[in-house]
């Protein structure tokens, strides 16, 4: 039987709580509460920066309110037009070094309420932006979040640079995406990725996104990125399981939460077959799970 739950007395309460825990139950580093956008009239309830370097703002309703999806598009557009601005909010409070990792590419909009209707996840189809709605339920002190529809959208049109100089390669071009890596493989290889994408999409909500160095599989947040290496005709995949509660196999998998790697996810498995796939399996399902 399923449980009610509740919802929240107060929408600043709502946005507490999640700000609080922002990191670990969106995926979302916190920069800035109640911020003023000057001409827009208006103050975000949270903006943030996710773990794949994407600016967010987090928009709360404490009940159901289609407003707060006009309301967070609104704040998007003063995002774009406010570059500068962000990423100085970024540099005090996370530092310079994270600066450097901000993608412009397709800023992101997450919207918490108590529900949604089926129009507000149809709606997003339309609006073509990258949106995530999100419901929540409190369960006495316990918080919850549930995603309900997330569409990808597509990227707003340039007006700068799109991605930081840490895009682009030390001799001054831009370095090879894990597309380009992808495609340059050996069939088998690709072929190794068909299946282990179909897996990961297998699971309820987990969306796909693909990043400058890294495939993203995603429910709020990451729960598993996968990067290409041709030459090694390997896969390497990141993912949200605690390495200490895994027994790990040389070659296969190992602990990377104190060793800096592109991607997200403190456990890596080094994927070369079909047989591997099947020992990860179980990983995979752990970290969607976690997600």
């Amino acid at each position: 039987m399923e449980l009610p739950g509740a919802s929240v007395a107060w929408e600043r309460e709502l946005q507490r709580l999640v700000e609080a825990n922002a990191e670990v139950m969106l995926g979302v580093r916190f920069v800035a509460s109640e911020y003023a956008t000057g001409r827009h009239r208006g103050r975000i309830d949270t903006l943030g920066l996710d773990e794949n370097g994407t600016p967010v703002i987090v928009e709360y309703k404490r009940t159901r309110d289609a407003s707060v999806i006009t309301q967070g598009l609104s704040y998007l557009s003063w995002l774009e037009d406010s570059r500068p601005e962000f990423e100085s909010l970024v540099r005090e409070r996370l530092g310079a070094a994270v600066v450097e990792t901000v993608d412009w590419s397709n800023p992101r909009l997450i919207c918490v309420a108590a529900e949604f209707s089926p129009h507000d996840s149809v709606a997003l189809e339309v609006i073509g932006r990258r949106v995530d709605l999100v419901a929540y339920r409190m369960f006495g002190d316990v918080l919850t979040l549930q995603l309900v529809a997330s569409v990808a959208g597509t990227a707003p049109p340039r007006r700068g640079r799109a991605v930081t100089a840490a895009r682009t390669s030390a001799s001054g071009g831009a370095p090879k995406s894990v597309t380009q890596y992808l495609e340059a493989s050996p069939p088998e290889l690709r072929e190794l990725f068909a299946e282990l994408d179909r897996v990961l999409l297998s699971y309820p909500e987990v969306q796909k996104e693909t990043q400058l160095h890294y495939i993203a599989y995603r429910r709020i947040r990451n729960v598993a990125t996968v990067r290409v290496q041709p030459r090694k005709r390997v896969l390497v995949v990141n993912l949200r399981v605690d390495p200490s509660t895994v027994e790990l196999c040389e070659g296969f998998s190992r602990d990377v939460s104190e060793v800096g790697c592109l991607g997200t996810g403190d456990l890596e498995v080094r994927i070369r077959s079909a047989a591997d796939l099947e020992r990860a399996n179980e990983l995979i399902r752990r970290s969607v799970e976690s997600g």
